[in-house]
């Protein structure tokens, strides 16, 4: 029986136009009302997930930047896995030599050396995403981080190792080109002590190893105590992975990577067709008819039976 279900953000709980729907809203709200309990498991950072979030009206516990940061349901901090010195130079040599594209993430903000080019970026990766990729709302959108803080654009990213007073949680390397990234990746699995995955086909999302979705579910899973085999999680890409391999009952989306379909339980609808909330509807339907059957037993027993 499902007691707890994670569930990742983009291209998954986030329709095409980066909300919530109405019928996914009530299938959560279904859920917790039964008991269940929900976890946000995303590449986002916590600063950009939470104030999507939010709007539901609940409070959830966060797997941030796949597992580099993990916050209970009162957003205080559980657990923090950062990158250290040597892997960051080992990473950003790779990523220079390439001529990749690359952010950095830190427990305090998003930092780019060009805003220009992150706009071509969302709007690639929003397109290979299936999600609309309007450029004037984009832009706007970065200007709404910018203004905010949680964006942050520098010459470069020297100052940010320098200062040592914020903790790299994630690489995110953007490129067109395939081979690019492919010889990226091989060079970054023969570093190790790094989580390697990506959310889209033309993306690199990089982490310490012990920051892997996977890993930060069962930790949560277990200050819950709740048991791995009754936890669902739900995904798209390849970042969710290492939590649909975990769980008892994985879901990936009728939109999800190849990788993740073979992997998962069962596939639901895409995130343009309410695929989280019919994957919980029929999670509670399962759960009626396994308390029917165990009402139906106990009146045999008792001899209350028809």
């Amino acid at each position: 029986m499902v007691k707890l279900i994670a569930l990742d953000m983009d291209g998954t709980l986030l329709t095409p136009n980066h909300d919530i729907s109405g019928r996914t809203r009530e299938a959560i709200q279904k859920a917790m009302d039964r008991g269940i309990q929900v976890v946000i498991a995303t590449g986002r950072a916590f600063y950009e997930a939470h104030g999507i979030i939010s709007k539901l009206d609940m409070k959830v516990p966060y797997i941030c930047l796949n597992g580099a940061e993990v916050r209970n349901e009162s957003s205080e901090i559980l657990s923090t896995s950062a990158l250290n010195s040597e892997l960051i130079d080992e990473v950003s040599d790779v990523f220079r030599a390439e001529g990749i594209f690359y952010q950095i993430y830190t427990d305090r903000a998003i930092y780019t050396t060009s805003i220009e080019r992150d706009i071509e970026v969302f709007i690639d990766l929003s397109e290979q995403m299936g999600q609309e990729a309007n450029e004037t709302r984009i832009r706007k959108f970065m200007e709404e981080r910018l203004e905010r803080g949680t964006l942050v654009e520098v010459d470069d990213y020297k100052g940010i190792f320098e200062r040592g007073d914020e903790n790299v949680l994630k690489f995110l390397a953007t490129s067109s080109s395939r081979a690019k990234l492919v010889r990226a990746k091989n060079e970054l699995n023969e570093i190790g002590n790094l989580a390697v995955s990506s959310s889209s086909a033309g993306n690199i999302e990089l982490t310490h190893e012990n920051a892997q979705k996977g890993i930060a579910l069962e930790h949560i899973a277990e200050v819950m105590e709740i048991d791995m085999k009754d936890v669902m999680a739900v995904g798209d890409n390849l970042n969710d992975i290492s939590m649909l391999k975990r769980v008892g009952h994985s879901v990936a989306m009728g939109n999800a990577a190849s990788e993740v379909k073979g992997i998962a339980d069962k596939t639901t609808r895409t995130n343009m067709e309410d695929g989280v909330a019919i994957a919980i509807e029929e999670a509670l339907a399962e759960m009626d008819r396994e308390e029917a059957a165990a009402a139906s037993a106990s009146d045999s027993e008792n001899g209350t039976g028809a």
